[in-house]
């Protein structure tokens, strides 16, 4: 199913095929000025338990953000997901300048809700927590006008029918293949969780490949939420092992999807269980921050660590307890964060009415 989509509003489907020419014709289209604009803004999107639904949160300096819709959803969840929730958003901006939104197809509260008289889709005992089977994948040129899929896993590729779960899709680009690259946690039945790749045709509907393996991590336990960072020439992967207290571990390669060195070092902090890691980089500094959501205090809220060469990080604490502000929302999930040009940012705050 593929519908256009104003936050909410319905269209029309378009069709088109995916290879590594046509994207490189796309980069040499006009959009590819509105990515040579200077990065001004930050702009992060993430979601809440309460209403399972996309929220956006504005910055001038990486540090500082503002919800553009004063804390409630841009986005509803139950007009965009199959399970009437999403969770776990992840936004991308593309090589040609469009920018690609990837969320978990689930909602945990469903039956409390009164959407589905049951607590999961299928049965936990066979299928686990959570035991969704795909995701919502949007596009956009503008943040504001998004096309929508609802893509499934089972129903992908055949041999995929016990999928137990399908969490936290991150988009990148391979440039070597010239093609967009969808990386996700996945279990069969209610085995251990890991982390797989696909790849994406263009149009950012479909799933071109059947999951592969990204990275074995050592110990047999479940490993969730990858986040990719390309960093000169290597490759920096942000996880989540369930190994002990979760927490962010990292591994490197100089591949995109294979050759993922393991480090036992933890990166974080944090006493209490934390997943979901995120990387952007300060503009015009050679300093990154690494954010990652703490869902084992109540109430939720984020951390962050600071770094300049991926092996040192400096703790910079958590939203409104440090130098990170979240000035008029609370308790964010599991968020990301991108660059955005001056115009961009203005264009997106002028339509829900922010002052940036």
């Amino acid at each position: 199913m593929f519908l256009m989509f104003i936050f909410g509003i319905v269209s029309c489907k378009q069709t088109a095929s995916e290879n590594k020419a046509e994207i490189n014709s796309e980069e040499n289209s006009d959009t590819k000025k509105q990515v040579q604009d200077k990065m001004a803004a930050y702009l992060m999107v993430y979601f809440k338990d309460n209403d399972h639904s996309l929220h956006m949160a504005l910055s001038k300096d990486g540090k500082s953000f503002t919800d553009i819709n004063e804390g409630k959803a841009v986005i509803a969840g139950d007009t965009i997901a199959e399970q009437k929730g999403i969770r776990d958003p992840h936004i991308y901006r593309g090589p040609e300048g469009n920018f690609y939104l990837a969320m978990t197809d689930l909602h945990i509260f469903a039956k409390l809700d009164g959407l589905r008289e049951t607590e999961w889709q299928r049965e936990g005992e066979k299928y686990g927590w959570g035991n969704n089977r795909g995701f919502v994948l949007m596009k956009s040129k503008d943040l504001i006008h998004w096309s929508k899929a609802n893509v499934r896993l089972d129903q992908s590729f055949d041999g995929f029918d016990e999928v137990g779960a399908a969490w936290a899709p991150e988009t990148i680009f391979d440039k070597k293949a010239g093609k967009f690259m969808l990386y996700y946690t996945m279990r069969t039945g209610n085995e251990r969780n890991q982390m797989y790749y696909s790849y994406v045709n263009k149009e950012f509907d479909s799933l071109l490949s059947p999951p592969q393996l990204i990275f074995d991590y050592p110990k047999e336990v479940s490993y969730i939420d990858a986040d990719i960072s390309e960093i000169g020439d290597k490759f920096h992967m942000f996880y989540t092992p369930h190994d002990g207290t979760p927490g962010i571990k990292q591994a490197v390669s100089s591949e995109i999807n294979k050759g993922y060195q393991y480090q036992e070092k933890w990166i974080d902090e944090e006493p209490q269980a934390s997943e979901a890691p995120n990387v952007w980089k300060i503009i015009g500094e050679d300093k990154w921050i690494l954010m990652y959501d703490i869902y084992g205090i109540q109430p939720h809220n984020f951390g962050f660590l600071e770094t300049t060469d991926f092996e040192n990080f400096k703790n910079l604490g958590h939203f409104n307890e440090g130098v990170m502000k979240a000035t008029n929302f609370s308790s964010p999930k599991h968020g990301a964060v991108i660059h955005l040009s001056q115009k961009e940012a203005e264009k997106l705050a002028d339509h829900w009415n922010f002052d940036f």
